[in-house]
């Protein structure tokens, strides 16, 4: 009989048949329904079979209208093993014990390597690694994925550049290459500094040349604020000119606020699903909960579980979802000029410098056409308006 296996979970019996009659016997079980597969004959004229161990009692119900001795001979499958481990339970639980704590082992954390940092650097990676729950002794399947781990890091250690992650068997491979300023050139060179745009001075700090404006001097684009000429007509020389020269500059920005808009927003309701999945075929084993939420957000993960060093066809799902709502705004003209005023900064500051600064804005003038606010915005801004000119023959 084929796929006999499958009798393994409800358990198997070998009869041995000896008397007369032996073969009306074997075509009553079948009438009866009870199946037979592995027929043999002995040469001592017996035969012997196997049966579900559900059909014994209906087959003892038959060796009384037979002239048949009939025995049982082997008892196989998980009942009969499950009878025997309880002469042995330590010995069972202790199997188990061992399997159990080798599959936690086999999926925690046991080592951090870190390459390529300084030792103030590899500190401050450690330190935000930990934050996010990665450090020894952590299980695997409840980590972050490496990209989320790579992109905290990288948000939060100004220090490094690029860092890349790599899990092999139960360590963490980081490698990080750092920021390297280059070292700065000194210019050698005869050179003025001139303003690369109009402005007002409103700081100055001169370490070589000679100053040609002050403080609240107005400039002109490619003025000279420090000439490399110095000394007197008699005993003049050129020199690199090098300072520091911040003037307030001005910029004119228009903008169009919608005064109604749709937004998706997060309500702040989440629902949280722990899987297990094997395949095709996903096991809940925590959140059983329908997801009731009309529009929402799913984030999920699947960590694979190891045993030793293998990858086992088994993994750890987390479902995580996040409820969303349309919300419809609608801004009055105050809001309105707020939201402007905060769009036209931010598209500002993407233009200048690290070291420069908004100062002051004034709105010009405010329109509101076809459901739009239309503003233009003066914006009052502090930055350095230092460029070099170098210095030829004849000037």
């Amino acid at each position: 009989m084929k796929n006999n296996w499958i009798y393994f979970f409800t358990g198997t019996v070998q009869v041995s048949l000896t008397g007369l009659g032996i073969e009306r016997f074997i075509n009553e079980c079948i009438r009866q329904g009870i199946i037979i597969w592995n027929v043999k004959r002995h040469q001592s004229g017996g035969v012997s079979f196997f049966i579900r161990l559900s059909d014994v009692h209906a087959l003892r119900k038959i060796v009384k209208k037979y002239e048949c001795k009939c025995s049982f001979q082997k008892r196989m499958g998980a009942p009969f093993w499950l009878k025997r481990s309880y002469k042995n339970v330590g010995f069972v639980i202790g199997i188990g014990i061992f399997f159990i704590i080798t599959f936690i082992l086999s999926n925690m954390i046991w080592g951090i390597e870190i390459k390529g940092a300084e030792p103030k650097t590899e500190h401050l990676i450690e330190k935000e690694l930990s934050k996010i729950g990665l450090k020894k002794g952590a299980l695997q399947f409840l980590l972050p994925e490496s990209e989320q781990i790579q992109a905290h890091v990288m948000k939060n250690v100004e220090q490094i550049s690029w860092i890349g992650i790599d899990l092999v068997g139960t360590t963490y491979y980081i490698e990080v290459v750092e920021k390297s300023e280059p070292p700065k050139m000194e210019v050698s060179s005869p050179r003025h500094i001139v303003a690369k745009k109009e402005a007002v001075i409103a700081k100055m700090f001169v370490e070589k040349g000679q100053p040609m404006v002050s403080i609240n001097d107005h400039v002109a684009k490619g003025q000279i604020l420090v000439s490399g000429l110095i000394g007197d007509e008699e005993h003049q020389r050129l020199v690199s000119a090098k300072g520091e020269i911040y003037g307030e500059t001005w910029y004119v920005t228009t903008v169009q606020v919608p005064i109604t808009s749709t937004l998706q927003v997060l309500t702040g309701n989440r629902l949280i699903k722990h899987k297990l999945q094997m395949g095709s075929i996903t096991l809940p084993i925590w959140g059983f909960q329908h997801v009731e939420y009309e529009q929402f957000q799913k984030e999920q993960t699947i960590k694979p579980f190891r045993f030793l060093k293998w990858t086992l066809p088994i993994a750890y799902k987390k479902e995580i979802y996040y409820e969303e709502e349309a919300v419809t705004k609608k801004y009055n003209e105050k809001e309105a000029k707020e939201k402007g005023i905060e769009i036209a900064k931010k598209k500002l500051k993407n233009q200048l410098g690290k070291r420069d600064q908004i100062m002051d804005e004034k709105v010009l003038h405010v329109m509101r056409e076809n459901g739009k606010v239309k503003l233009k915005i003066l914006f009052q801004v502090m930055e350095d308006i230092v460029e070099t000119k170098p210095i030829v023959q004849g000037d």
